[in-house]
């Protein structure tokens, strides 16, 4: 994953639990998408991931906690021109 993932990409938290190293309560919340600032390659203790992802909160944390969201397709749209209302007086 860590090739595919890259700064500015959006990943979804799927995995809150205490970290695996220090037993530590994490501020992450599981279902809530974070933007990458950085990957850096790292072989985590688990075994299970090759870099550590950071998202801007405490420190980097192991890419299994997360999984890569689609990026948006830009979709064009049309929009309607709003034309003047015409009056007519009445005398």
């Amino acid at each position: 994953m860590s090739d595919a993932v890259g700064p500015g990409d959006l990943v979804l938290c799927v995995n809150a639990a205490p970290n695996h190293a220090s037993g530590r309560p994490v501020p992450l919340q599981a279902g809530e998408t974070y933007r990458v600032l950085g990957v850096m390659e790292f072989g985590c203790p688990c075994g299970r991931s090759d870099a550590l992802i950071d998202v801007g909160i405490d420190f980097a944390w192991c890419q299994t906690r997360f999984r890569l969201l689609p990026k948006p397709k830009a979709q064009a749209r049309t929009r309607r021109a709003s034309a003047p209302k015409e009056t007519e007086t009445v005398r």
